[in-house]
């Protein structure tokens, strides 16, 4: 009788532990993504003063420290963090061998057709660097809107020319050598001290969206 009763109890019970749990575990989890947004918030993508030294090593920071960032992906972002890596590691502090500075590596001549003059200034200030990114794509975008148009799409020594391309290359040469590489077909190259040609950047910056800079041929810092 006790055996038997036993039976009688721990079974139904432990029909009834499966079937909670087989509930709990199909149950759907709703999750608020709208909660996760990063809308309005200040993001940076660079590294701080402090580490933005010449003792500070990125490749070792990443494989000891585990360190990963967003994928940034082909935004407008995406591009500018992509050119700065190239062109100074994304370090507002840099002063290279020939004297251009900053996160973007910006000549004083350059500057000044945007209307900086203090490069002291600009040097140690990041938001002023940002606001001279944009401003100069944007004279660039208006001085080389007819070769945007005429050029997007084509392929040149094996290259498809996109906008964002265009925009690299006259970022790394000026849009004056640009307007030549393309016209010319890319017969009338150029390369700079560090042996990086137009064709380079037309090629690594390919099919980035740019459509947030807009053309503007009196684009000033000071106006952004």
């Amino acid at each position: 009788m006790k055996k038997g009763l036993l039976t009688f109890i721990v079974i139904p019970l432990t029909l009834m532990s499966l079937s909670f749990l087989s509930f709990n575990v199909n149950k759907t989890v709703h999750i608020d993504y709208d909660a996760l947004s990063v809308d309005g918030l200040a993001l940076n993508y660079t590294v701080t003063p402090e580490l933005a030294t010449d003792n500070f090593n990125f490749v070792n920071r990443m494989s000891n420290d585990c360190f990963a960032s967003p994928s940034l992906g082909k935004s407008f972002v995406g591009f500018k963090e992509a050119l700065a890596f190239k062109e100074s590691r994304g370090n507002y502090f840099s002063v290279n061998t020939f004297g251009y500075m900053g996160k973007y590596q910006f000549g004083k001549g350059t500057l000044a057709l945007i209307g900086v003059y203090n490069t002291s200034n600009f040097l140690n200030n990041p938001k002023l660097q940002e606001k001279a990114f944009l401003a100069n794509a944007m004279r660039n975008k208006w001085i080389l809107r007819r070769e945007i148009l005429a050029f997007v799409g084509t392929h040149i020594n094996g290259v498809l020319i996109t906008e964002s391309g265009i925009l690299a290359a006259a970022h790394l040469a000026g849009p004056g050598s640009v307007k030549k590489y393309l016209r010319s077909y890319g017969a009338v190259g150029f390369t700079d001290a560090y042996g990086t040609t137009i064709k380079k950047y037309m090629k690594r910056f390919s099919g980035y969206d740019t459509s947030f800079i807009k053309s503007d041929r009196k684009a000033k810092v000071s106006r952004i």
